[in-house]
């Protein structure tokens, strides 16, 4: 509450300067009351009244106990379903790409966690699909042959080969009679054969691959074409190259090829490794086809090799090579000799192969030490005897730190890492070739048990270092992200292998918390063959796996078991090729709910599949299950086997998807953002999110240029089976969703068996999220029908069609931004435009192509867009028939009204095109009528009013829809500057009839101005200040002008000045005054001597009659700007006379200009921190008057101290004016005075005369009987009399002068005349004698200028010149003979006389009272006297 007493009754001493640099301790509060506070208007700014100067500090803190309204809390903006699902979508894409590499749990250690299952499991990893047995022909060959057979895969072209001594034979072993493609050409024996990929550039494009030839002579080269069938399998073609090198010295028995193309070679009588360099044409140094030894270069390369020395008891073992692979993504090659040494190569240059590494068997031991003791738990699988039998490199995309798995023939894999030494540099390369290798993890065998045989599963915890399962292992593959093939050979004389599959268990691995240690989960099982099978090669038919292109996230087989085709492996055994199948988790899921028994076998098998993979997977398999998914067969979209699995995986959905919770508020209250939502709504997300895994960050189009026909080639980036795969998925989903929607929690509606508030809140939220998939799921439908739809059209001619932005925005549009944003479906609006124009342009019918387009993707082409294309349509015909004026106007008008129709529909762009097009028309009145039609339309509830008129908040919705319709309200402006610019110098009248010109500048300001848009209105005021046109605003007759200009007063005084000007002009002086006082209330940046002369004009502005205004209201205005009038001229005063105060340092008077030449000030304020601290006690004065201040003391004590001061102050001047006259210099800081000063008691009087002035002679601040004897005592004590040429009645004629009753000023003199006070004793009496005298003498004067009548007052009154006046001259005239009596006048002198001629004229002056008295009792007829 604003106190309204003084903090201190009586105003303390006033310091030096009028800011001290600290807290005024002696500030005070004096009784001022709040004159206009009450009733200041609400105008421009909240001002402080002019009268406010007992104000609190301002707080910015809310009371919260007050019962007053809080600030509305900040809400977030809603987005669209499709949006959230979007983000819903990408947040768990995230997820699936945060699957931990394989770094991560192949830390150092060992690991043998494997959960093994019978082949014939449900549960089982893999399983053996089809066999394809060696074609007869082929064995009548094998058998035929005299010195040496070796049988081979090709499994990426689905072809096995056999070499026959020197002949080769390919065939498709799919095919179930195949025909042979043999090479016969070979001269000797063939040791080896290869299938690797060709150099660019070196053969033509139908060359796919190059079959490499070893014999025991020479190298040979072959080109191979591999062409893909319709029915999905492959035709070879073998070509001569006439490429081959002489085979040397080194046995080849081994051959790999990088992707770049190079070929390397090794064998067994030798570790060294060669490379086979091959080119199109010889060259100076170098033939087409030639070999180099990597291992030993130079001559050492065609020196024979001499046997290995021999020790005494017998010849030492000859080292060769036994295995040799590529790791093309770190350019490095692993080679393993028969001793078991790993050795790697480093391709640095296209030509170059470095050795970098070579790590031995106990190397390798030492380091599987440091990890494990295998001493302590005696195993025997890893020792001095242990042998390594195969290398699987491991890729960079895989893993970042493991670099290769190597297998011993006990069946433990060993995990190697490899690191150079700027490894641990930041921002290392990892192009860098390895300087070290380590063994980084070993996993080791399972263990023995009955898994094999089919008598149960089992699942090994911790290590068992002692298992033989996989002893002896010969060979074996590890493929991406895992698969892991063991042949084991348990009984060699047999001839029967045995082989071991296992894999990551990838949902084991995906659902470890992060609280515990990520463990190498596999899952693995036998594959059964037929008996005396022995393996022979192994190869992955399928593409390599990749769930991602960097390690983390890599082998996530979840992520992409509805995307990629499960893994398939090619086993080639002596009796043919075996076909081993990765399954699917969905696979293993419908498999083992179809095999369960009953109901509870079911239930059983889904908390089992819940307790090892988690709710949301197992939903989500179950969802899957129930759409058709989880065949046996490699297409993603084939039905499941019977109706039945899928009712039960429906149940499961539905019974196990679990319940929306809400999370712990702590009172606070429950919102949506506390809820989580149910495993079912995340199973959903889950299973959409992996059916549109490749599509969803994948661009729609890729341009390129046709070196055929040298334009562009616009293609589609995902196939069309792609697109239909996935189309067609969804639209299961989204029917099974629609069928079961009444049994499914969250689609199903509000149910009636809600129990509390959180229930209902998180069912709520549920729902939304289930439809905001649900919508997003029909419009990726939707989107790949549109982009089916527009490959089906010319694609090519549509992007030539677009705009640059357009192009560049269908060169980046992805299928994330078509389905789910807004750039997305504006820029598939634009194709779809694109599209119809084409075939218009083509001559087909608009109504045929929309209707086509809106049957196959509804969204994108709406019944409204067929109203657009129409009114375009009208539009373009009124274009051809611009000669035809009434063709013209008719087919305008059907434009506009089409347009007009569907405005809530059109887009920017195609308001811009509309407008463009109605400007080159001269349909001016049409673009400004479409415009605001488009503008109410994108905002129906005028929400973009009510944003304005609440003063613009940040961060508020309501701004979306005032930005939309600036932009409509900006095009407007546009076609009134594209009028003025046409018709601006055109005559408005031509004959005496209006021109072309003024018609269309009627048409379109008519428009305009009759339009009720009051936020258009407002926008067009701003553009009209803006290109100042200030005149024009003048002269709009609205009641929205008054409105605008009202709002911008608000904010700037120039605004503030329009909205008077616009009220003058229409004679509303109340209303401009009231602008012009809250203007000079404002806090505007505007001076205060400009804020006195609005307060001015206010004042006679208000003083004006105005229609419709009563007096009493202007009354009050006028007395609310009277006083802040008074208030501003202190101020000023105060400001001007600080300005030429010597006190006020330099550094101090900018701040103090700062804060007086502004607003104004309340009067406490000018009171405390200017007036009273630099003494300007005149000011004080005018203070006290304008504040209504009543304490007489203090009122007093300040005008004695002005007295005082400016006496002080005059005869400072006076000195320096004698000095100056004299030429002696003059006080440090005192100017030299420009002309002599006046006498002190005259400049006493001119400020008593200036206050009483101001003052109107106000009773309280100009109290005659305090200020008097002051003003007397002040001329006695100061010699202010006849000795310095002063008449010594000048107190008196002084007060009389300014119009103070000559009574009043007769009664106080004669109090000071009775009381005797000092210093008006003794012979100083005589003064006020004279005094009397004199204000007696002036009555008289004036009582006989104005005529007896005029000393005649209400009988008896004290105030007029009865009988009392002459008792005081009769008292005064004794006070005179006292004096005289008294001695101290001695006779005869100056002093005597003077007191005679006093006498003399006292006496004379009661003879003129008792003559004035009888005069006035003769006209009465009585007597004055009683």
């Amino acid at each position: 509450m604003i106190p309204v007493t003084p903090m201190r009754q009586i105003p303390g001493a006033y310091l030096n300067t009028p800011a001290p640099q600290g807290p005024n301790t002696v500030r005070r509060r004096l009784n001022f009351g709040d004159a206009t506070s009450s009733t200041a208007p609400s105008g421009l700014t909240n001002m402080p009244a002019s009268r406010a100067l007992a104000t609190a500090g301002s707080n910015d803190l809310i009371d919260l106990n007050s019962g007053g309204p809080l600030p509305a809390p900040v809400q977030r903006e809603e987005l669209p379903p499709v949006v959230k699902a979007a983000q819903c979508i990408n947040q768990t894409l995230q997820l699936d790409e945060s699957y931990p590499d394989l770094d991560s749990y192949c830390r150092p250690g060992g690991s043998s966690e494997h959960e093994l299952q019978p082949a014939a499991s449900s549960w089982a990893p893999f399983q053996r699909g089809s066999s394809y047995t060696i074609p007869d022909q082929v064995f009548g060959l094998l058998n035929n042959g005299e010195v040496h057979t070796r049988l081979g895969l090709f499994a990426s072209i689905n072809y096995a080969w056999a070499s026959i001594d020197s002949s080769l034979f390919l065939w498709d072993y799919t095919h179930p009679n195949p025909e042979l493609i043999g090479f016969e050409e070979a001269q000797h024996t063939i040791t080896a054969v290869a299938l690797v990929p060709p150099k660019p550039g070196v053969f033509v494009s139908s060359i796919t691959h190059i079959l490499v030839v070893a014999t025991t002579s020479e190298v040979i080269l072959l080109g191979l074409a591999a062409s893909p069938t319709p029915a999905g399998t492959k035709t070879v073609s073998l070509y001569q190259t006439k490429m081959s090198v002489h085979r040397g010295s080194s046995d080849v028995s081994l051959i790999v090829g990088t992707a770049s193309g190079r070929i390397f070679l090794g064998g067994d009588s030798d570790t060294d490794i060669y490379e086979l360099f091959y080119q199109q044409e010889e060259r100076w140094f170098s033939s087409r086809c030639y070999k180099v030894n990597h291992t030993h270069p130079g001559w050492t390369s065609v020196v024979p090799s001499l046997p290995a020395p021999t020790s005494l008891f017998g010849s030492r073992q000859h080292e060769h090579l036994v295995k040799i692979v590529v790791d093309d993504t770190r350019n490095l090659i692993y080679s393993l000799s028969s001793k078991s040494t790993i050795r790697t190569y480093h391709m640095e240059t296209p030509e170059k192969l470095t050795k970098v590494i070579e790590k031995d068997k106990v190397s390798c031991l030492r380091d599987i030490t440091h990890m494990i003791d295998l001493r302590q738990n005696g195993s025997n699988l890893l020792n001095e005897k242990v042998e390594i039998v195969s290398l699987s490199p491991i890729s960079s995309t895989e893993a970042s730190k493991l670099h290769l798995m190597a297998l011993t023939n006990t069946g433990c894999r060993l995990f190697l890492s490899a690191t150079s030494s700027a490894s641990y540099m930041v921002g290392a390369s990892n192009s860098l070739a390895p300087q070290s290798m380590q063994v980084q993890f070993v996993k080791f065998p399972p263990k023995d048990q009955a898994a094999r045989t089919g008598s149960g599963q089992a699942r090994d915890t911790g290590y068992d270092f002692t298992s033989k399962a996989l002893d002896p292992s010969v060979f074996g593959y590890r493929f991406a992200p895992g698969f892991f093939f063991d042949v084991v050979r348990k009984n060699p004389g047999t001839g029967e292998d045995l082989l071991f599959v296992s894999a990551p268990d990838t949902g084991r691995i995906k659902i470890t918390s992060p609280a515990s240690a990520l463990k190498f989960y596999e899952q693995g099982n036998w594959i059964d063959f037929p008996t005396s099978c022995v393996v022979l090669d192994i190869g992955m038919t399928t593409a390599p796996f990749k769930a991602g292109t960097q390690p983390l996230g890599f082998g996530n087989e979840l992520a992409v078991q509805f995307d990629q085709a499960p893994g398939e492996f090619a086993v080639l055994t002596n009796t043919g090729v075996h076909v081993v199948r990765r399954r699917r988790l969905v696979d293993i899921f419908a498999t083992a709910i179809r095999n369960a028994a009953g109901d509870e076998g079911v239930e059983k098998e889904m908390r089992k599949f819940i307790n090892q993979y988690g709710r949301v997977e197992s939903v989500s398999a179950a969802l899957a299950v129930a759409c058709g998914q989880g065949s046996e067969l490699r297409t993603g979209t084939s039905r499941a086997v019977d109706q039945t699995t899928e009712d039960r995986a429906r149940n499961a959905f539905v019974d196990f998807g679990g319940q929306p919770t809400v999370a712990e508020t702590d009172g606070n209250t429950i919102t949506a953002e506390s809820v989580r939502l149910s495993s079912r709504h995340d199973a959903l997300a889950l299973y959409l999110t992996r059916l549109i895994r490749m599509l969803w960050k994948a661009k729609v189009v890729s341009i390129k240029m046709d070196k055929t026909s040298g334009g562009l080639a616009v293609t589609s980036t995902i196939s069309s089976a792609k697109l239909m795969s996935v189309q067609e998925n969804i639209e299961r989903l989204r029917n099974f969703l629609e069928a079961n929607k009444s049994i499914i929690q969250g689609l199903s509606g509000p149910s009636d068996r809600l129990s509390s508030r959180q229930e209902e809140i998180a069912l709520q939220k549920e729902h939304q999220a289930l439809h905001s998939l649900r919508k997003l799921m029909a419009s990726i439908s939707e989107g790949i029908s549109f982009v089916q739809m527009l490959f089906d059209e010319r694609v090519s001619d549509i992007f030539t069609r677009l705009d640059s932005r357009a192009q560049e925005a269908l060169r980046n549009l992805t299928y994330e931004s078509l389905f789910s944003q807004e750039p997305g479906k504006d820029l598939a609006k634009i194709l779809v435009k694109a599209i119809v124009n084409r075939n218009i342009a083509s001559g087909s019918n608009v109504e045929t192509v929309a209707d086509a387009l809106r049957r196959r993707c509804g969204s994108f082409c709406s019944p409204d867009d067929v109203v657009i294309f129409k009114a375009q349509e009208q539009l373009q015909r009124a274009s051809e028939h611009a000669h035809a004026p009434n063709v013209l106007r008719t087919l305008l008008a059907e434009s506009l009204r089409l347009f007009e129709q569907v405005a809530g529909s059109l887009t920017m762009a195609n308001l811009q095109g509309a407008v463009e097009q109605y400007i080159e028309l001269k349909y001016y009145a049409g673009a400004i009528q479409l415009c605001l039609t488009v503008a109410r339309e994108k905002d129906r509830g005028n929400t973009a009013l009510s944003w304005v008129n609440d003063g613009k908040p940040a961060n508020d919705q309501r701004q979306k829809a005032f930005d939309a319709r600036k932009a409509c309200y900006a095009l407007i402006h546009e076609v009134l500057d594209r009028l003025e610019a046409s018709f601006g110098t055109e005559p408005e009248m031509v004959d005496g009839r209006p021109t072309l010109a003024a018609t269309k500048r009627m048409e379109a300001y008519n428009v305009v101005n009759d339009s009720d848009d009051e936020v258009f209105h407002f926008d067009l005021y701003d553009w009209y200040i803006e290109k100042n046109w200030t005149e024009r605003i003048l002269t709009v007759d609205s009641p929205h002008v008054i409105t605008y200009l009202k709002r911008l007063a608000a904010t700037d005084a120039r605004h503030a000045d329009l909205l008077c000007r616009f009220y003058t002009h229409r004679s509303r002086f109340f209303e401009a005054a009231q602008v012009q006082a809250d203007l000079a209330k404002s806090d505007f940046d505007i001076g205060i001597k400009e804020r006195i002369t609005l307060l001015s004009r206010a004042k006679g502005n208000a003083s004006v009659a105005t229609t419709g205004v009563s007096r009493q209201e202007q009354q009050l205005l006028n007395h609310e700007v009277t006083e802040l009038l008074e208030v501003a001229h202190i101020q000023d005063d105060i400001l001007e006379r600080l300005k030429v105060d010597s006190r006020i340092p330099d550094e101090k008077m900018a701040q103090i200009e700062q804060d007086l030449d502004g607003p104004i000030q309340g009067l406490t304020e000018l009171f405390n921190n200017y007036a009273d601290q630099a003494g300007y006690h005149d000011l004080c004065l005018l203070i006290y008057h304008a504040a209504d201040y009543q304490n007489p003391r203090v009122i007093a004590e300040t005008w004695e101290s002005l007295i005082t001061d400016t006496h002080f102050d005059n005869e400072q001047r006076k000195e320096a004016w004698r000095l100056h006259k004299r030429r002696q210099p003059l006080p440090a800081g005192v100017e030299p005075p420009l002309a002599e000063p006046p006498m002190p008691y005259e400049s006493v009087s001119t400020s008593i005369q200036t206050i009483a002035h101001r003052t109107s002679l106000d009773s309280l601040i100009f109290p005659v009987d305090t200020l008097l004897p002051l003003v007397c005592s002040y001329a006695v004590n100061n010699g202010q009399d006849a000795s310095i040429g002063a008449d010594p009645c000048w107190p008196v004629l002084l007060f009389l002068q300014l119009g103070v009753p000559h009574s009043l000023v007769i009664r106080v003199l004669e109090g000071i005349l009775d009381t005797h006070e000092a210093p008006f004793t003794g012979r100083r009496r005589k003064n006020v004698v004279q005094w009397i005298d004199a204000a007696v003498e002036a009555w008289v004067r004036e009582v006989e200028r104005r005529g007896g009548g005029a000393a005649l007052s209400t009988k008896g009154e004290e105030g007029s010149l009865t009988g009392w006046v002459r008792e005081l001259l009769v008292r005064a005239d004794e006070a005179l003979t006292q004096i005289g009596n008294s001695g101290a006048i001695r006779a005869g002198t100056a002093e005597a006389e003077e007191l005679m001629a006093i006498r003399r004229e006292n006496a004379a002056l009661k003879r003129q009272v008792d003559a004035i008295a009888a005069q006035m009792e003769n006209n009465l007829g009585g007597s004055l006297f009683r």
